[in-house]
């Protein structure tokens, strides 16, 4: 039996990253292909209203408070190419990348495509969107910064070989994210010019989470990281016992991820002495959302957990397939993807499931929940979008 293309792909790309490849791809020109010249421009950033980036806020925590009802499809987008970008959505405009190589600026309500930014690889990075800038890498090894209603390229900043899935947080005028080449990045969020690197033990794909003063990152070296978000000085390190790939969520003075040794992990934010793990039985790639001090996480071993942040006690735990999304979770609901071309809604009180919304390919990003609309990327190529009635 033939594997379906999406499958052969995604397991290409899979592969690719894990590896640290020191190939580089052949690089095209970068362009945008404006559709619709009206689309707002975002003014804030990370207001109210607003999912700009990965995992909601630079803490990371996949919390979107507003209640939100049952999920009504109101359209899809076919990008050309898997999606394994999770979109960032602000004032009125959906940014998501695909493995066609392209970034995409979609209307929110219609999904009618505003704009088009081509790049030379790969793009399974998460945007984020401050200021009227979309900032992203792809795995053509560059770093852009794009005009958010236009498309155009403001920047571009050259990376080492491998290239760059971690998705960027932006605050005090810098720009931070990971990639593989080894090094955590500091750049001039105006210029491009680099203000800081750090380079870790192996390639990165965890996304920084940035709190204060503090930054914290995961390597496939297995370490997470706790840098100076202005100095790249190194505050701690802690080891786990596999490469990390999750990306930390930020607490209550704790710094929540997981690894693929197939545990949750939470640690001292200030001394990165640990507090509590939970032994799942497979690798966890998924980042943790949290909220009202419960950790919502999955495992690659089709499990989905609900942990106390404070004392790391399983609340509950749900069986589903393959679990790669991280979570977004709203005042009673978690939305996560699943390999089984499945997203799962799940009460967020005893983890049962209220509905399964069936898309026909594996479901590996993390959704965004917005002034009731729910939308997230697949492997069938496309985006979608739900009305939360």
């Amino acid at each position: 039996m033939t594997a379906p293309k999406w499958a052969l792909l995604s397991a290409f790309a899979f592969v690719v990253a894990a590896c640290n490849s020191a190939a580089t791809a052949e690089r095209t020109g970068s362009t945008s292909t404006l559709l619709q010249a009206e689309s707002p421009a975002p003014n804030a950033p990370y207001g109210p209203g607003e999912w700009s980036t990965f995992r909601f806020l630079p803490s990371r925590i996949g919390t979107a408070n507003p209640e939100s009802g049952d999920p009504e499809q109101v359209w899809t987008f076919d990008t050309g190419g898997i999606v394994e970008s999770s979109p960032a959505v602000v004032n009125g405009v959906v940014y998501v990348g695909t493995l066609a190589e392209r970034l995409y600026a979609l209307d929110a309500t219609t999904g009618a495509e505003l704009w088009r930014f081509q790049v030379g690889g790969l793009l399974r990075a998460s945007p984020s969107v401050v200021d009227g800038i979309v900032y992203f890498g792809a795995d053509d090894d560059l770093f852009y910064a794009v005009d958010a209603t236009t498309g155009d390229e403001i920047w571009r900043f050259q990376l080492g070989p491998g290239g760059e899935q971690s998705s960027p947080a932006i605050g005090s005028g810098l720009v931070w994210f990971g990639a593989f080449d080894r090094n955590v990045y500091a750049l001039d969020a105006s210029t491009g010019e680099e203000v800081w690197r750090f380079e870790t033990g192996g390639g990165i794909l965890s996304s920084p989470a940035v709190v204060g003063d503090s930054l914290y990152i995961g390597s496939t070296d297995g370490v997470m990281y706790s840098l100076g978000a202005f100095t790249g000085d190194v505050n701690w390190r802690f080891q786990t016992d596999g490469p990390v790939f999750s990306s930390a969520a930020v607490s209550d003075n704790m710094v929540v991820f997981g690894s693929d040794d197939g545990r949750v992990h939470a640690v001292d934010a200030g001394s990165g002495e640990p507090r509590w793990s939970v032994k799942t039985g497979g690798p966890v790639f998924a980042s943790p959302a949290i909220d009202r001090d419960i950790v919502y996480v999955g495992s690659r071993d089709g499990s989905f957990l609900a942990i106390d942040l404070l004392t790391g006690e399983v609340a509950w735990a749900t069986d589903l397939v393959e679990v790669l999304s991280s979570a977004a979770v709203t005042s009673q609901r978690v939305y996560v993807g699943s390999s089984d071309g499945n997203l799962f809604v799940l009460n967020r009180t005893d983890g049962s499931v209220m509905t399964q919304l069936p898309v026909g390919a594996p479901v590996w990003t993390s959704p965004a929940v917005v002034e009731g609309w729910l939308y997230f990327g697949a492997h069938d190529g496309n985006i979608h979008a739900y009305r939360l009635g």
